[in-house]
């Protein structure tokens, strides 16, 4: 991944609404949300969440899809993959253990606990 684009990720990311929504998309799987769920969920007006999906978008962290007269967001995968293997290519020093998958919880978490 260019740099260019891990910035360009992060940037889009490095702002509440737009980690809100992406945070929201996530466990919604490929199906997504319909703007106007997302929108309602999150308490925020079209005409902001327009911005903020758009930005989310061009900075590759989501996809989008007509479906009628909708449009469904989605995150997508395989964005915040290439971003995540980008930040931690050279984190473990030959310690894979180091770099395990992301989505076990860390020692003293219970599975679907977060932290504060």
């Amino acid at each position: 991944m260019e740099t260019t684009t891990a910035i360009r990720r992060l940037t889009a990311l490095a702002q509440e609404t737009r980690l809100a929504i992406y945070r929201l998309l996530v466990p919604a799987g490929e199906e997504g949300l319909s703007a106007g769920v997302i929108a309602e969920r999150l308490g925020v007006s079209p005409a902001t969440l327009s911005f903020h999906l758009k930005e989310l978008e061009r900075a590759g962290l989501l996809q989008a899809r007509r479906e009628g007269r909708s449009i469904c967001y989605a995150a997508d995968y395989d964005g915040m993959r290439d971003l995540l293997s980008f930040l931690a290519e050279d984190c473990c020093h030959g310690r894979p253990e180091l770099c395990a998958p992301l989505s076990i919880p860390p020692a003293g978490l219970a599975a679907g606990e977060k932290r504060q």
